[in-house]
Order: C-alpha cells, then structure tokens, then sequence
C-alpha cells in the first residue's frame, strides 16, 4: 500500500526539482527529511511539506507505522509555462519561460525480509 501526496503548480523548474529528488528517492522518510534540511536548494522548501503531507496521509489514511515508512517513488513533470517578455536593444523582445513544475511523492512500508531458512 502506498500513500501519495501531489503538489502542484510549484513555481520551480522540474529540471531543478528533479536534482533533490534524486537525493531522496528510497530513503527513509527521516533521512529525506534530513537531507531536505540541510540540502541548499530552493525546491528542499516546498518537497519538506510534500514529504510531511505524504507521511501524514500514510498514517491517517492507511494506518501505517510513520517510523517504518520511506519513499518509493518520486517524481517532477512540467506544468504549464508562463511566457513574459524581456525588452532587449533596439526596441526588441525576447521571450521568457518562466516554468512550473507538478510533484508526486509516495511512501511506502518496508516490508520485513524474515526468509524461509530455519
């Protein structure tokens, strides 16, 4: 069972998201929580509430023990672009993309690797 937190419309590129993702892509959620802390990055702001909403909805929606939980699957994809205009020399324009990002997170148990040797 995974449980799952969305944010959307974050005013951060998801090339630039992706780059802390990947730091905290199958952790636990206390070492992603610690890595988002101390990461410099402007996108550690925004996934630090993701992360806690998602552990959040893991415990109240699923029943799930919170200290046994880490992040399986992570993910940034484009949102809409906003397009501005930039005024250059000689009474030109040049485009600016200003671009937004969505941001799925899930959690999810560790299962317990008890085998089948006695």
């Amino acid at each position: 069972m995974e449980a799952t937190a969305r944010l959307k419309f974050i005013r951060i590129s998801p090339r630039k998201v992706k780059i802390v993702l990947d730091l905290i892509r199958g952790r636990k959620t206390t070492e992603a929580m610690a890595i988002l802390k101390h990461t410099p990055k402007a996108a550690c702001e925004d996934l630090k509430k993701l992360l806690k909403s998602a552990v959040a909805n893991a415990e109240n929606n699923f029943n799930m023990d919170s200290s046994n939980l880490y992040v399986s699957t992570c993910f940034a994809t484009p949102g809409p672009t906003l397009k501005r205009i930039r005024p250059v020399s000689k009474g030109r324009a040049h485009r600016i993309f200003k671009r937004t990002s969505h941001v799925t997170l899930k959690v999810r148990e560790i299962e317990n690797q008890e085998g089948g040797k006695s």
